[in-house]
């Protein structure tokens, strides 16, 4: 490998959201230096690259996506660092190396470690992880009141935390379904807008409704029971504009349910651009139902022993050293948040959930579950709201309106639609990148053995 090259190229840089205990640069020279106490320390999201030496290092939280991929050029490899595929295929086009990608050889960073790779020529570096969040697990009350106290007191200060980072008199959309999560969080919202002094209509509802959906009527109820009802609205959409081969190219995955979702966040995102050009700033309950577990385990092969004996199973996956994590894609909500980030980084919104956040999480991940549940699955059906509506009322002194739970892609309509086959979702994915890459076939191409030209890398 030849010496004298800069071999890192960073699509993208550090970024953060309502990052605290610590400032980008601190955070930046944590990851330098694979400092996992000093980035335990902080709270919020951060996304971070960092070389020493020949040693490159990544870390990111949940909140931010970032992804990498090796690409050889002038005798050696270089590390692209970027938040999406695309951003990587592009930059190998300019190169005129996009012969050598393939979206299965870009890796996620899972979110929670440090990532280390060493520049060193070949074979190909093989990343070690060094985790910086690790929560005690199951030793808080089993009283729900006290949980819930704990977990919507995090919550609240996490949205707090984000709103002091938005301009006061910004316009802030939190999407809404009138569930637990949306409704909390809108609330938590309300109330951290009033301590912060920000106008009373600034923190606005949005429904998504693609025709006589059951979201919209439940949202108008939920605003109507509040006493908000003037700060809410609802965005009507064509069936027809429920794309679910342009949410995969947003998110850029497969999963169904994920693709799913993206659909409808594509619906909701674009109705409220339309009405508001200028509006940034977007809250959502992403993440609730991974913190507390809040998922009909019958539709999937877990069992109620496997989410209690992995308790970051559904933040994480099943772990970077498991047979089932995915290189390219981690696992969990690391993976899954992309769901949400994508589109609505796609329609130039500044998204964030306080339920993603570490100090959130903790608190879920200190309920002790397997004390509560007793062996009973039902159970999982009902504990997220009770949880959560007593945490409402300890830590805003408000009784929150409770509906059963119902995915967002469900609610947008009149009745369930038909599940999308990940079969289908991942031909659609395949044929996007099979296009792109027969595209690339014809291209000039440069070799791996070309020697750096003068004036260096262009």
């Amino acid at each position: 490998m030849l010496e004298g090259v800069d071999r890192l190229i960073d699509l993208v840089g550090p970024r953060t959201s309502a990052l605290s205990g610590a400032s980008e640069a601190d955070v930046v020279a944590s990851v330098g230096r694979c400092d996992t106490g000093s980035l335990r320390a902080t709270d919020g999201h951060f996304a971070v690259t960092a070389r020493d030496g020949k040693t490159v290092r990544l870390a990111r939280t949940i909140g931010v996506p970032l992804r990498y991929f090796v690409a050889k050029m002038y005798h050696g490899p270089f590390l692209v660092v970027a938040q999406r595929m695309d951003q990587i295929f592009a930059w190998c086009r300019e190169q005129r190396i996009a012969w050598q990608f393939d979206p299965a050889y870009t890796r996620m960073v899972p979110a929670h470690f440090v990532v280390e790779l060493d520049q060193v020529g070949c074979p190909d570096p093989s990343p070690r992880y060094h985790r910086f969040f690790d929560p005690a697990v199951g030793l808080g009350s089993s009283d729900l009141n006290e949980a819930g106290a704990r977990y919507i007191a995090a919550a609240y200060e996490s949205v707090l935390g984000w709103l002091r980072t938005v301009p006061i008199d910004a316009p802030v959309a939190v999407a809404f379904s009138g569930g637990v999560d949306s409704t909390s969080v809108l609330l938590m919202a309300v109330h951290a807008n009033q301590a912060l002094g920000g106008r009373a209509d600034r923190i606005r509802a949005f429904t998504l409704d693609l025709g006589g959906g059951r979201d919209a009527a439940q949202a108008e109820q939920v605003m109507r029971a509040l006493g908000l009802d003037q700060r809410w609205e609802r965005v009507s959409a064509s069936p027809a504009d429920y794309d679910l081969e342009a949410a995969i190219r947003v998110i850029e995955d497969y999963h169904p349910l994920d693709v799913e979702c993206a659909a409808s966040s594509m619906c909701l995102l674009r109705g409220i651009r339309d009405r508001y050009p200028h509006l940034t700033y977007l809250l959502d309950g992403d993440g609730g139902d991974e913190n507390l577990k809040s998922y009909p385990i019958e539709d999937s092969d877990l069992t109620l022993s496997s989410i209690l004996r992995n308790p970051l199973l559904y933040q994480e996956g099943w772990g970077v050293d498991a047979i089932k994590h995915s290189l390219a894609y981690s696992g969990g909500l690391s993976r899954g948040y992309v769901r949400t980030y994508a589109p609505a980084a796609a329609q130039g919104f500044n998204a964030f959930s306080p339920y993603t956040t570490r100090s959130v999480i903790e608190a879920a991940v200190a309920i002790p579950f397997e004390q509560i549940l007793a062996g009973d699955v039902s159970r999982l059906s009902t504990l997220k709201q009770d949880v959560v509506s007593a945490g409402v009322k300890a830590t805003l002194g408000v009784e929150m309106p409770v509906n059963e739970k119902r995915r967002f892609q469900d609610g947008a309509t009149a009745t369930p639609r038909e599940r999308v086959s990940k079969a289908w979702c991942r031909r659609a994915f395949n044929t996007l990148w099979q296009d792109r890459q027969r595209e690339a076939e014809s291209l000039d191409r440069r070799s791996g053995n070309e020697v750096v030209p003068a004036g260096g890398i262009r």
